[in-house]
């Protein structure tokens, strides 16, 4: 293997939130592997998914593009003929490989089950191997296929376990076939979980009970509200101990391979979940469960860097963010096509300075068909120093003072003592819009 070049491994899963996690401060959850990942490396707790919503997010993550300019909405198809970040590490002499969920390939639910849909090898993103399917949520019926790296094709099956498990197999599985080359990997781990339906294996689930979670204060209670979400929690918490059991052993793997200091591991999600905050469910919003992401880049220590990075950062790195960092954690210059900010040097010291966005875009960029959240267009920002503003087309919707209001309970859109603000925040909104050539009517202040 290429001693000059690291190896990275993407781990994500769907609709897990930031606040989920043992080290983000969740008491209800045990996530120890994932925990040393944030210890060891950079933990960015002011990440956000830039527009809360699958195929949005995927789309924006493999090209590095704003959502409005390559996958708009819910079931659109990323364009096959689109350059990813997979693109440039073949470019750059790498091995790609993903496994798992994909979701942009613009298949309707309507038309049948997405998880035995078949994707063309054009429209695979460019990844040398490819094992995964379209859509699906049912994690004990999965169904995969694609091709190796050799170009075998791999013929639709069913996988025999549950998802999570069965994936880590795959990806644990090229790892080791990886070991003896001479070329350095690039390796996506996508899994379902922690998405709707919430099932875990048994030993998992037994951990919870919904009556002993701690809620959020901005679950209203006593309602059927609350007793869904703690039905929805205690699932949800048991498929993310799951998925951090196998995140240890992904990390375990590597060091048994003798591979563990020569490989980042980039651990995330697309997007949060309600869980019943604010009486509402899913994603879609920008409220702070559905719009905040784990964002950890971590790994054990390289021998190659004199300064490596660790400890939090409230750095806004959004979606846009995730695939020019990967590339700068390699060496590999940022292509002019992506429009996100490279975050390597927070990992990688350099010790040069570095001007940071002080801001990051949000967007619901057009209406996403789900009603049990907000099925409405609308446009905004976050902060680094914790302010949240959104707008509807031509109305203030909402602002917020995180530091001060971390739950979101007290909307100051269209309070007059803050009015500076707000034509601050809109005018922030209004630059963005047009740095990435989006079209949307804000307020006038």
């Amino acid at each position: 293997m290429d001693n000059k070049r690291p190896n990275v491994i993407w781990i994500f899963g769907d609709q897990h939130r930031a606040q989920a996690l043992s080290i983000n401060g969740d008491p209800n959850v045990n996530t120890p592997n994932i925990d040393a990942l944030g210890t060891m490396g950079i933990n960015f707790t002011n990440a956000v998914a830039g527009f809360p919503l699958c195929c949005p997010f995927r789309g924006a993550l493999l090209s590095g593009k704003y959502p409005h300019t390559c996958v708009p909405g819910h079931e659109y198809q990323l364009d096959p003929n689109e350059r990813t970040i997979a693109h440039v590490f073949n470019d750059s002499g790498y091995r790609t490989a993903y496994f798992g969920k994909w979701h942009l390939d613009g298949f309707h639910e309507r038309e049948g089950r997405a998880a035995k849909h078949l994707i063309p090898k054009e429209r695979r993103g460019g990844f040398q191997e490819w094992v995964g399917y379209e859509n699906n949520n049912s994690q004990w019926d999965s169904w995969v296929h694609g091709h190796r790296g050799n170009g075998d094709e791999v013929p639709l099956c069913r996988l025999n376990g549950y998802e999570t498990d069965e994936l880590t197999d795959m990806l644990i599985d090229y790892i080791e076939r990886s070991k003896n080359c001479a070329e350095p990997f690039f390796a996506v781990l996508s899994v379902q979980p922690p998405h709707d339906p919430y099932a875990a294996p048994p030993e998992y689930m037994k951990r919870h009970n919904p009556q002993s979670l701690r809620m959020r204060p901005n679950v209203p209670s006593g309602g059927e509200t609350e007793a869904i979400a703690r039905r929805e929690l205690a699932g949800a918490y048991a498929m993310i101990e799951n998925l951090d059991h196998n995140v240890g052993r992904v990390m375990q793997c590597l060091r048994d391979r003798g591979v563990n200091s020569d490989t980042h591991i980039i651990f995330f999600s697309d997007h949060g979940d309600m869980h019943g905050s604010h009486g509402m469910f899913r994603k879609t919003n920008p409220f702070e469960e559905s719009i905040r992401i784990p964002f950890i880049i971590g790994g054990e220590k390289m021998m190659r860097y004199d300064n490596r990075g660790t400890g939090n950062t409230d750095a806004v790195a959004n979606a846009v963010d995730i695939a020019p960092t990967t590339l700068g954690l390699c060496g590999i210059e940022r292509p002019s096509w992506m429009c996100g900010h490279d975050y390597s040097y927070l990992r990688v010291r350099d010790g040069k300075p570095h001007q940071e966005p002080v801001s990051a875009y949000i967007q619901s960029v057009i209406p996403t068909g789900h009603g049990d959240s907000i099925d409405k267009p609308w446009r905004g920002v976050v902060t680094r120093d914790g302010w949240k503003y959104a707008a509807f087309e031509g109305i203030s919707w909402l602002m917020f003072n995180l530091n001060e209001d971390p739950y979101e309970l007290t909307n100051l859109a269209h309070n007059q003592r803050f009015a500076a603000k707000r034509k601050e925040l809109i005018g922030m909104t209004r630059d963005w819009i047009g740095k990435t050539g989006d079209t949307f009517t804000l307020p006038a202040e």
